[in-house]
C-alpha cells in the first residue's frame, strides 16, 4: 500500500517542491495551504504521515497539532520550523510532535525523516496502544494515564519515552536510540533530557521513585521497563 503524506505548507512555491519531491520518491502526497483546514483534512483522509508548517494563514500549525492531539489522533506530525523560532520548536515537541526540519533543509533529508516516522509507527501499531503497571493504566493512543486517584501529570514526551520502552519491554534501551525515537534525527534533545523525562515517570508511576520498580537503570547502558 502507498503511504500517504499530507504536507501542510502555505508557501506555494516550497509546497510544491515538497509535493513533486515526496510524490517522485512514491508517496501518495495531498496538500493543504491553510491551518484551518488542515485538522478536517487529516480527518477526513487519514494520511500516514503529515508534514506540517507552523506559520499557516487561518491558525497556526501549534494549534493544529493540539487540536489533533486532543481528540486522540496519533498520526506522525513533522513540523517545519525556521532555525530561530526555538521556543516554537519545543513547545511543538511538547505538544506531540514526532520530528521537526529547520528551515531551509535538504529535501533528501526531509524524505528520510518521511520513512523513519512511517517506520517507527508501523512499529507502533505492531503493539498493544495500552499498558498496565500495577494500579496505573497508559493509553498511548490518548497519550494519557491514569492512576486510582485519576489523571497522572504528564507531559506527552514523558508518555512518548514511556512509549519506546513499552515497545521493547525487557530489553535495555539506550538513551541515544530513545532520542531518536521520540524526537527524530538531528534533535536538540540530549541524553539528559530522557533523563528528565525519566524522573517524571518515576515520580508518577513508582510508589518509591528512589527504588523503581518499573523503570530500571542499566548502569553504562540505558533503561529497561521491566515485566511483571
Amino acid at each position: 500500500m502507498t503511504p500517504r503524506v499530507m504536507v501542510v505548507e502555505d508557501e506555494p512555491a516550497l509546497a510544491r517542491g515538497l509535493c513533486d519531491n515526496l510524490a517522485d520518491h512514491g508517496f501518495a502526497v495531498t496538500h493543504v495551504a491553510r491551518g484551518d483546514e488542515a485538522e478536517p483534512a487529516i480527518r477526513a483522509q487519514a494520511p500516514d504521515v503529515v508534514v506540517l508548517d507552523l506559520l499557516l494563514p487561518g491558525r497556526s500549525g501549534l494549534d493544529v497539532l493540539k487540536a489533533l492531539r486532543a481528540r486522540g489522533d496519533a498520526t506522525p506530525v513533522l513540523v517545519l520550523t525556521a532555525r530561530s523560532e526555538v521556543v516554537d520548536r519545543v513547545v511543538g515537541l511538547e505538544l506531540g510532535a514526532d520530528d521537526y526540519l529547520g528551515k531551509p533543509f535538504a529535501v533528501q533529508e526531509l524524505i528520510a525523516r518521511v520513512r523513519a516516522l512511517l517506520r517507527r509507527s508501523t512499529s507502533r501499531g505492531e503493539v498493544a496502544r495500552a499498558l498496565r503497571l500495577g494500579d496505573i493504566e497508559v493509553d498511548f493512543a490518548a497519550m494519557e494515564a491514569r492512576g486510582p486517584s485519576g489523571p497522572l501529570d504528564l507531559t506527552p514526551h514523558d508518555l512518548l519515552v514511556l512509549d519506546v520502552l513499552a515497545r521493547r519491554r525487557g530489553e535495555v534501551v539506550s538513551r541515544a536510540d530513545i532520542v531518536e525515537e521520540v524526537c527524530g534525527l538531528g534533535s536538540d534533545a540530549t541524553l539528559r533530557t530522557v533523563d528528565n523525562h525519566v524522573v517524571a515517570l518515576r515520580r508518577a508511576l513508582e510508589q518509591d521513585p528512589r527504588r523503581p520498580r518499573w523503570l530500571v537503570t542499566v548502569r553504562g547502558q540505558g533503561y529497561r521497563l521491566a515485566r511483571e
